[in-house]
């Protein structure tokens, strides 16, 4: 039986990092473990459910720094050169490190490459929320609760592990790129072509 996948986008559209069968493992590992601890809760339980570390649990909200921060990675990974782009490179890198040591050494197997064209790429449009979103993200970083950063990060690197142009990962670069290039692009229209009456 053969399996075949659809690419996202055109191949010539995409950025190209590499990833590893163990590296996605430790994307969808992590991805996992947030949302087993979303789902349980932690504190603010009474009695014995207190007591197992369970409480107030199933609140979306909770879950809006990590998935911020996935699509944040995401976009990243968009980016076919500059800071972000190498760090997303560096962060799978890592990624595929760490993962392919602990396949090694549980099963015995390496790791094997799974994907080379990695997600749709940002164009100018895009590129100009990518770099509101960082200036408004380090003036305002200090503003954050250190739980929330800390979601935020994990997340980060969760979307660089998992921002793979086909399956079912691939979805959340159609959704995120794109959109960000539309909104982008949406912009730089309404600020260079409209009148102020056309804005409000």
């Amino acid at each position: 039986m053969t399996a075949t996948v659809t690419l996202a986008a055109g191949v010539g559209d995409m950025t190209s990092f590499t990833l590893t069968s163990a590296g996605l493992a430790v994307g969808i590992g992590l991805l996992a473990v947030e949302h087993v601890t979303w789902w349980r809760g932690s504190g603010g339980g009474k009695g014995a459910a207190a007591a197992e570390g369970g409480g107030k649990a199933k609140d979306p909200m909770e879950l809006i720094p990590t998935w911020f921060g996935i699509a944040f990675g995401t976009l990243m990974v968009a980016c076919p050169a500059g800071l972000l782009g190498y760090t997303s490179g560096f962060l799978r890198w890592g990624g595929n490190g760490i993962g392919g040591l602990i396949m090694s050494w549980m099963t015995g197997t390496d790791a094997q490459t799974i994907a080379n064209s990695s997600a749709p790429r940002l164009d100018h449009g895009g590129a100009l929320v990518v770099t509101v979103l960082v200036i408004s993200l380090w003036m305002l970083r200090k503003k954050f609760p250190k739980a929330t950063r800390g979601k935020f990060k994990k997340g980060v690197f969760i979307g660089v592990l998992l921002a793979i142009g086909t399956g079912i990962f691939a979805m959340i670069g159609d959704l995120v790129v794109p959109g960000a290039n539309d909104l982008g692009g949406w912009a730089l229209n309404a600020i260079l072509r409209s009148d102020i009456g056309a804005l409000v």
